[in-house]
């Protein structure tokens, strides 16, 4: 923890003394989007890299950037600290997800009471502050799609509620039937479980540098917290607790504290 403060220290020192930053031309993936993740092949002596103030995870000598959702399109930038200071500049097009439409048959799921949005507000604190940790230590080793299945709803759709539009679609949804065991991406620590008024049963797994799964829906949670998971094993059941209209898995992927495309991450990150 004190060597995470003393580099986030470092990094606000960065933004005092821009002149002592060098500039790295652009060297990274051809293509970013809002909830995509942009990928850096490093210069070599590079040991930490964030973007806006955060971590990202570096493996193999590249750093892979998650960029939120609701990211403005146009230059971005990585700061990397080393034996000097650099910054590398992105640009981040734009990208207009589809609407998808759902009916729901409970009214309180798409405007909740007072006393259930204070419940949702505790609840979405607690599930932010696991997005926004960092474990230092080895990056992840192989990351995987837990099940394969067909795609009910997709990452980033726009939803609307019973003819009310919400927040985007954060993660990717897998038609599998009730009861179906849920494996995990890879290994990891459990580092939040519950029954949460929206995700219905939940598990988040730290799978190191900033990398966090969330599933939910589930009809059956099968880890505790603190738990050390291997890549595979059973996390839960497939279900429809929450908010949801049938059974099905939903995942979210985490990258230095924003919601990516979680098959986009599977694909960067499926080698060992």
């Amino acid at each position: 923890m004190l060597k995470y403060v003393l580099r986030r220290s470092a990094q606000r020192m960065v933004r005092l003394l821009p002149c002592l930053l060098t500039l790295l031309p652009g060297t990274g993936s051809a293509a970013s989007v809002p909830g995509g993740i942009y990928v850096l092949t490093l210069p070599e002596g590079v040991a930490w890299v964030t973007y806006q103030d955060h971590p990202v995870l570096v493996r193999d000598g590249r750093a892979f950037a998650g960029i939120a959702i609701d990211a403005r399109p146009g230059d971005h930038e990585l700061v990397l600290t080393g034996e000097t200071l650099q910054r590398h500049r992105f640009t981040v097009s734009d990208k207009q997800y589809p609407a998808q439409h759902i009916t729901l048959d409970n009214p309180k799921m798409v405007n909740p009471d007072p006393d259930d949005l204070r419940r949702i507000n505790a609840e979405a604190a607690a599930m932010n502050a696991v997005y926004a940790s960092f474990s230092e230590g080895p990056a992840p080793g192989r990351f995987s799609r837990p099940l394969k299945g067909r795609i009910t709803s997709a990452f980033g759709f726009r939803r609307v509620f019973n003819g009310e539009p919400r927040n985007p679609h954060s993660g990717l949804d897998i038609a599998a039937a009730s009861g179906t065991p849920v494996p995990s991406p890879a290994a990891g620590v459990v580092q939040l479980t519950g029954n949460f008024y929206f995700n219905g049963n939940s598990v988040f797994v730290d799978h190191g540098q900033g990398l966090i799964t969330m599933i939910c829906h589930l009809s059956a949670i099968k880890v505790r917290e603190g738990d050390t998971v291997s890549a595979g094993q059973t996390l839960g059941l497939v279900g429809a607790t929450g908010r949801a209209t049938g059974p099905h898995l939903h995942w979210s992927v985490s990258m230095n504290g924003n919601r990516v495309d979680p098959d986009l991450a599977a694909a960067l990150l499926s080698a060992p």
